[in-house]
């Protein structure tokens, strides 16, 4: 917000200026519409500046068509206002109204219409949208540091769970309330609005991979949270349970990587192979509790099949960093 601050005050002073220099009047007009077109991002700014203009234009036109009607008159303005608003909202110009409103409240104030007064409401919207275009393009605060903050509270989440997880596996009684999961969902939430303002801030050259990962994350997250009823279902400690805590705490650290490593899957794998080696269960709560851990695995099978789609799809776009486990 204070950056913004700024911009908007060099893009309101650099107008009133050029505006004062181009002798156009009143020239502090120009500083306003400067002040109404700076934008938190380029691609918006730029969205922003070519709606404004074309709704000043337009309104401009309705204006002179109603003044020229009704003459001068303070009740005229409403008429103004009855019909032009409908239509910029109409086609999507409703974020011009402000500054269409501005240009034709000081044809207003001239008691004129004529195609020099027309030229001069013109080129004072080229200032200010101008202006304020350009400090828009100039600079704008990098997200990068905030989208790798996101990122690395969101691994260090998703390695707390899984290792509660795995002590869980352990030992049953283990109390664990859950807390990383809201916390990882804020983490990932933030990390996707930050991305939509990293694409607003890249007209060229806009890397994947930002998007990538936090859309696998959420994927992921979804995964996670369809294990831990089945988690609930392990009320008694048992072998396996402690071999597939084992696959848990090399997940815990897979996710750190910033490559899918396939170690935690490979682990799974032979683990399975185990499983299928041991005796059969010899009660009823042994059945539901191997049941939920069989469960369980093909579950993590789902969570880790996201990666490897994931690493897939880069591996087709050689510009998209790989995404971790």
């Amino acid at each position: 917000m204070g950056i913004r601050v700024i911009k908007t005050a060099l893009a309101a002073l650099a107008a009133i200026y050029t505006a004062l220099y181009l002798e156009l009047t009143p020239a502090l007009s120009a500083g306003l519409i400067a002040i109404l077109a700076v934008e938190v991002t380029r691609m918006r700014g730029i969205r922003i500046a070519f709606v404004r203009l074309v709704a000043s234009m337009v309104g401009l036109f309705f204006a002179s068509l109603v003044f020229l009607l009704f003459g001068f008159e303070i009740w005229a303005l409403s008429i103004f206002v009855l019909i032009a608003f409908p239509i910029l909202s109409r086609f999507n110009l409703k974020d011009g109204i402000v500054a269409s409103s501005v240009i034709v409240f000081h044809m207003f104030d001239r008691q004129e219409v004529s195609w020099q007064l027309i030229g001069n409401e013109f080129m004072l919207l080229i200032t200010g949208l101008g202006w304020a275009l350009i400090v828009n393009l100039l600079y704008m605060p990098r997200e990068d540091k905030a989208l790798k903050s996101c990122r690395s509270l969101t691994e260090q989440l998703f390695n707390r769970i899984f290792t509660e997880m795995g002590n869980t596996l352990r030992n049953p009684a283990h109390l664990w309330n859950g807390g990383q999961l809201l916390e990882a969902h804020d983490a990932i939430e933030q990390g996707l609005q930050k991305v939509g303002s990293y694409q607003e801030n890249r007209i060229w050259g806009y890397e994947k991979y930002w998007r990538t990962y936090y859309e696998m994350r959420r994927e992921q997250l979804e995964s996670i949270q369809q294990m831990l009823p089945l988690l609930a279902l392990v009320y008694e400690k048992l072998p396996q349970g402690e071999l597939l805590a084992e696959v848990f705490d090399s997940l815990s650290e897979e996710v750190m990587s910033d490559v899918y490593e396939g170690h935690a899957e490979q682990e799974l794998e032979e683990l399975e192979e185990i499983f299928r080696g041991m005796p059969l269960p010899v009660s009823r709560e042994e059945f539901e509790i191997r049941s939920a851990l069989l469960q369980l695995c093909r579950e993590l099978e789902r969570f880790l099949s996201i990666a490897r789609r994931w690493k897939k799809r880069r591996q087709a776009q050689p510009s998209t960093l790989q995404a971790g486990s």
